[in-house]
């Protein structure tokens, strides 16, 4: 006869500790898996969800923009005038999402969008001159944001971060990795 596991005290666990917990248990129910990967995938993905609401809370809301519209001033920001198409792809999200986005900062008065020249079906966004403010006083909050965390890590921490992400990101294309495009 198998022994049931203790009973789970949820009231103990928190944001972090639910990582332990996680492995602990999926590690006693699936012998087969691996422990430190998904350790490492778990630690990821919860840094990179706590660092984009603090910066969401802190830096963009108080504007008041999503996280998802600042990536698209952003994209738009240093890469326009450009197609709507290409800031869906340089900003990680879908053609919807950006042109609901759009519409919204346009009609803030941040963004302006005109049909391509070459192709009457292709729309140009770019920043007019409010949206151009807009974007460069935040991501200077932006960027001292960041580097209130990243001051956590030394200069070689930080560089090393980088390039173990960069491995881990690069190696993606050895399987049929899902993106949006």
């Amino acid at each position: 006869m198998t022994q049931e596991p203790e009973p789970l005290d949820a009231d103990h666990l928190h944001f972090w500790s639910f990582i332990d917990h996680a492995v602990d248990r999926a590690s006693r129910e699936l012998p087969g898996i691996d422990p430190l990967a998904m350790r490492l995938v778990l630690t990821l993905h919860r840094a990179a969800n706590m660092l984009v609401y603090d910066l969401e809370s802190a830096v963009h809301r108080p504007r008041g923009w999503s996280w998802p519209g600042f990536r698209v001033l952003f994209a738009i920001w240093l890469s326009g005038p450009v197609e709507a198409k290409k800031v869906a792809e340089l900003s990680g999200m879908s053609r919807a999402a950006v042109s609901a986005l759009v519409n919204t900062l346009g009609r803030d008065g941040l963004v302006s969008k005109e049909r391509a020249s070459y192709d009457g079906r292709a729309v140009r966004l770019g920043l007019t001159e409010a949206g151009l403010h807009a974007i460069t006083t935040a991501f200077q909050a932006h960027n001292a944001r960041e580097q209130e965390w990243a001051g956590a890590l030394s200069e070689d921490e930080q560089q090393t971060l980088i390039e173990l992400l960069g491995k881990l990101t690069a190696h993606s294309a050895h399987f049929d990795v899902r993106h949006r495009t």
